[in-house]
């Protein structure tokens, strides 16, 4: 549980990667190419981390598995692979991350509809710095109640 509550916040950073095509920033198919290209990446390395603590992979089985699935230098691999043996539960905790604060979204579009600010939503998740997720929710929670009452 504590590396969720210290990690959440990279969490931030996936969340904010996946506004690129929101927002309108890819000018071209190769720029959200690039986007999806990078979230692959980031499911193998769910699997990487799965594959190396729960399922007894070995180092040489994981770099295996990502040059087989990516298009990434071995060395570059190498690197990654031997960060997830070093350090578990990092992928996960990015991801579960994104995955809350897109969820958090969603609850506070529908609560307040038509009154949701995308840019006070974001103030919220941020103006308190990096909090456990449970705390995170609660916050919004509140946010989503005082917004409806004005």
């Amino acid at each position: 549980m504590l590396l969720f509550i210290k990690r959440y916040s990279s969490g931030w950073g996936l969340y904010a990667e996946s506004l690129g095509k929101e927002l309108g920033l890819y000018k071209d198919p190769y720029q959200y190419f690039g986007m999806l290209s990078m979230e692959m990446h980031r499911a193998i390395r769910l699997v990487l981390e799965t594959g190396i603590h729960t399922m007894g992979w070995t180092r040489e089985q994981a770099i295996q598995y990502s040059l087989q699935n990516e298009a990434e230098s071995e060395e570059g691999i190498t690197v990654e692979v031997e960060r997830y043996i070093a350090s578990p539960g990092s992928a996960l905790c990015y991801k579960v991350g994104q995955i809350k604060i897109r969820e958090l979204r969603n609850r506070a579009e529908q609560a307040l509809a038509k009154n949701f600010s995308i840019k006070e939503f974001h103030n919220q998740v941020l103006n308190s710095g990096s909090l456990p997720l449970v705390l995170l929710e609660k916050k919004i929670d509140a946010w989503i109640v005082k917004s409806k009452s004005k």
